[in-house]
């Protein structure tokens, strides 16, 4: 990794008041000239890469190296920015925060991928590609690299995390005096509206996906969806599903059990009857969330085997397998203290249940350690939920009409100046502006050139209405 420079990349190369070098030079008043002309005209904007480069060079407290470029982009860089633990006493120690930053062209706008988990590789995010765009993707603090000696998780909140982007927008701003766009997807659209909540300013406009802003530790709003979405008939289908495998409950858990071993799943943060019995109650949420097909839902008194088998691709053990426990830790955190989350309501199942509390209802929630974490009560949630409904313009919301995750989205709202997206028969994997019709990609189109005052010159400029 390069280390980053203590002074201008210019000075460090030429230092104007070292006078024993310049003092050998026949015409060095002629060369100070021309070399203070030449820092004083240089364009605001970076027009290379190599002027990049030399921009992130003289960054204070970050590393960078460069890596393959990403479809489209001309260039593109690894960073690890230091980041304060609290940004409001910086004292209190730092961590190293990972960034990708992905050069395509000077004069055109930046879209601010804002995580909402880890960030393993770079890529070209949708909406870089849709308006023709430089990026720069954040991964969250507290996940993959971005993790400090010792986590101490006070330091993982909302406004710690909005901090993180502030600052790494305002220290690429100059590199990008060009409009911003932030966007997220699930998680990371929760960080681009809390985000676009606490910085108002930074971004011309923000698009979330599958963006939930959850009101409660259990919010019902999902059970209204669950009881609702789809046909009766789809929702009955998942029903006997569910009561089947519960009903052969001994032949399902050795099943399972071997599945488990062979893949490797180890268990001990909840007991293989646990996590079986919490799978069970994950199916109907998982089948939403991920657009299954109702049509391909087995008859419930079929073999166990084929049920099984269905069973394993909609929902599964995984998920609730140690290592998954590890590595959604922090984000469980975040659920626990402040976002809110889900809980399984487990009415229809609770006399097959034998590992699992029926009242309260079981938790989504998995905290580090099994800690007991006090719940604010969703105080900032609220007021982020409320601050978008009374001024939250600018903003292109994309949801899928089967995604679970929709029942918590933002409701759409004639008042503001913004996109409500509710696309049918799509799921929180497919809600995406290739997927919408022709007319709704003209919206987006028209919105965000009016909003960051630039034509785009992605994909959707190819755009010109229509179904």
């Amino acid at each position: 990794m390069k280390k980053a420079a203590p002074f201008g990349v210019a000075f460090f190369v030429f230092n104007p008041w070292d006078l024993g070098y310049f003092g050998r030079m026949k015409h060095a008043p002629i060369v100070l000239c021309l070399l203070f002309g030449f820092l004083l005209s240089r364009p605001a904007l970076a027009q290379t890469s190599d002027e990049v480069e030399l921009y992130l060079f003289d960054l204070p407290g970050v590393q960078f190296e460069a890596v393959p470029a990403p479809a489209m982009f001309e260039s593109s860089w690894t960073l690890l920015v230091q980041q304060p633990l609290d940004h409001e006493h910086p004292e209190l120690g730092s961590f190293r925060q990972k960034v990708y930053v992905s050069h395509f062209e000077s004069d055109r706008p930046v879209v601010l991928v804002t995580e909402g988990y880890n960030r393993g590789r770079n890529y070209t995010s949708e909406l870089a590609a849709a308006i023709g765009a430089n990026q720069v993707v954040v991964e969250h603090r507290f996940y993959g690299a971005s993790v400090p000696d010792s986590m101490d998780y006070t330091h993982l909140n909302i406004r710690q995390a909005a901090a993180d982007l502030h600052r790494i927008k305002e220290m690429l701003s100059e590199l990008y005096d060009v409009p911003w766009v932030a966007s997220g997807i699930s998680k990371g659209g929760q960080t681009t509206l809390y985000y676009r909540y606490l910085y108002p300013d930074d971004v011309a406009a923000s698009a979330p996906y599958v963006a939930p802003i959850n009101l409660a530790l259990e919010d019902e709003r999902i059970y209204d969806f669950l009881n609702s979405v789809g046909s009766r008939s789809c929702r009955k289908d998942i029903l006997a599903i569910q009561r089947r495998i519960l009903e052969d409950y001994d032949a399902s858990l050795l099943r399972l059990k071997w599945h488990a071993k062979g893949e490797g799943l180890e268990f001990g943060y909840l007991s293989l009857e646990e996590a079986f019995e919490y799978a069970v109650l994950e199916y109907p949420f998982s089948f939403w969330q991920w657009g299954s097909d109702c049509g391909e839902i087995p008859d419930a008194t079929e073999d166990i085997e084929e049920v099984l088998d269905h069973f394993l691709e909609v929902s599964g053990l995984a998920f609730f397998s140690n290592a998954s426990m590890t590595d959604y830790a922090s984000h469980y955190y975040q659920c626990a203290r402040e976002f809110g989350y889900y809980s399984y309501e487990t009415d229809a199942v609770q006399d097959l249940l034998r590992a699992l509390p029926v009242s309260p209802n079981p938790s989504a929630i998995f905290t580090p350690n099994h800690d007991k974490i006090p719940y604010d009560g969703g105080v900032l949630a609220r007021e982020v939920y409320d601050w978008l409904e009374a001024s939250g313009d600018r903003i292109v919301y994309i949801n899928g009409a089967l995604d679970t995750w929709s029942a918590t989205a933002m409701p759409p709202n004639e008042d503001r100046d913004a996109l409500y997206f509710f696309m049918e028969d799509q799921s929180h994997r497919t809600a995406r502006i290739a997927n919408l019709d022709g007319g709704q990609k003209q919206q987006v189109k028209e919105a965000l050139e009016r909003w960051m005052g630039m034509p785009i010159t992605g994909t959707l400029s190819e755009i010109e209405g229509g179904d």
